[in-house]
């Protein structure tokens, strides 16, 4: 019985933390996404990897050190045939085997490099590709920054629309109501309260897809945040000040840009591409150590403290000097430089794309702004008209029809001022991106 007690309280408690909603602003659903989006946790191993990287590039460089143990048993020795004049019998030849059946060494070599010019032009680019890849994570916070407030802002809209559509199903059903009432003592025809009815079921319609494009809103943004979707989610932003935060300065400057800062990137590396090859004609030097013992035996006894062990040891210098390689260097510098000229191209046709995007998005924000406000008064105008109409309605004087198209005019001034709201949101958005302002400094 008290286990049975133990896992309902257990159940109540799942279902309790499951139904609490959490509160986000948009800067707090902001950081959670940066904390817990797989996106950036991808760019930080990508980082790490590029650590590592350095690590491993350096390594070349230093003293290789490697033991190296052999064991061999011959099951048929080797036969050598010489000539019988050699052993007293001309005219034959004479065979006989050589070797032992086992035999066995160990031994220890070293090797350093002292100079290679690919070396030392590798050590540049992995610490430059360190940067380069933290460089990629800013880009992915970026993205991440940009998807969430989208969402967000999304979501806000939705709500709110969520909420003009409630607002209309309620005067409406109010409306049906006092019109029932007049019905009865013969103000208005039947016709006029079913036209009424008519309007409310689209109204409810309405409604029921404004509720599931705020719950569809809602999904992609505890998508985007990377938040547990089967959980609740509060948003606590204002959406009529976060409209007025989209009147504020646009000032910057697109040479700030993420992506440019990232083909400039690439043109460095192309250019240590370039200096590596150059360095491939540049001779290279090395020292080898190496330290060995050897054994042979006629029997397995090689743990025989008596028995003989034969050492070699050997040390040296090898210089190589690059000659001739038929053309094949001088190729591969000349591919080189052309990608470095590649890169150059596309950064200059890409800062006057971005100039063009600036000078695009500054128009359209602008224009935006201003169909905003339009808008805006086109609901205040038109629901006011509804309003009017609503209580002649409510009072026998407004035909029902007349009402339905003052319905219909308020819900399009609605959807235009959504629509309006949107492209404010989306094109702020899209500058701050470009200028890279959504990044935390």
């Amino acid at each position: 019985m008290n286990r049975l007690k133990k896992l309902m309280i257990a159940v109540v408690l799942l279902i309790t933390q499951s139904a609490i909603s959490q509160e986000f602003s948009l800067f707090e659903a902001q950081t959670f996404a940066l904390e817990n989006a797989e996106q950036i946790q991808r760019s930080e191993l990508d980082l790490e990897t590029a650590k590592k990287q350095v690590v491993e590039t350096r390594a070349t460089g230093l003293p290789q050190i490697n033991s190296e143990t052999t064991f061999q048993q011959f099951l048929n020795l080797p036969t050598q045939v010489v000539d019988g004049a050699l052993m007293g019998q001309p005219g034959t030849t004479v065979e006989f085997t050589a070797g032992q059946e086992f035999n066995t060494n160990a031994g220890i070599s070293a090797n350093q490099l002292i100079f290679n010019g690919s070396y030392i032009v590798a050590l540049q680019v992995s610490k430059f590709y360190t940067e380069f890849v933290a460089t990629n994570i800013k880009k992915s916070e970026q993205d991440v920054l940009s998807n969430v407030t989208q969402a967000y802002q999304m979501a806000l809209i939705s709500k709110r629309n969520k909420q003009f559509v409630d607002t209309l199903v309620e005067v409406t059903e109010n409306l049906i109501n006092k019109q029932k009432e007049l019905f009865e003592v013969g103000f208005i025809t039947q016709e006029e309260v079913d036209q009424t009815e008519f309007s409310l079921l689209s109204t409810k319609a309405n409604l029921t897809a404004a509720e599931t494009a705020y719950e569809n809103a809602l999904l992609m943004l505890k998508m985007t945040m990377a938040y547990p979707l089967n959980k609740e989610i509060t948003l606590t932003e204002d959406l009529d000040k976060m409209l007025l935060t989209q009147e504020k300065d646009i000032s910057g400057s697109y040479q700030n840009n993420l992506e440019l800062d990232i083909l400039k990137k690439q043109r460095q590396i192309s250019e240590y591409d370039l200096k590596n090859v150059k360095m491939s004609n540049y001779p290279q030097l090395s020292a080898f150590f190496n330290h060995q013992y050897q054994a042979y035996r006629n029997e397995f006894n090689f743990f025989n403290p008596d028995e003989r062990w034969y050492n070699q040891t050997v040390w040296g210098i090898k210089l190589t000097i690059p000659i001739f390689a038929g053309g094949e260097r001088w190729a591969k510098i000349q591919k080189a430089k052309i990608k470095v000229k590649q890169d150059e191209l596309n950064i200059q046709e890409f800062e006057r794309s971005l100039s063009m995007q600036e000078t695009q998005l500054r128009n359209e924000l602008n224009s935006a702004r201003i169909n905003l406000q339009l808008q805006k008064k086109n609901v205040e105008l038109a629901s006011k008209i509804h309003d009017n109409s609503m209580i002649k309605a409510e009072i026998g004087k407004e035909n029902s029809i007349v009402v339905t198209q003052k319905y219909n005019q308020l819900v399009q001034a609605q959807s235009n001022y959504v629509n309006a709201m949107v492209e404010v949101f989306n094109k702020k958005l899209e500058l701050d991106k470009l200028y890279n302002k959504l990044i935390r400094k």
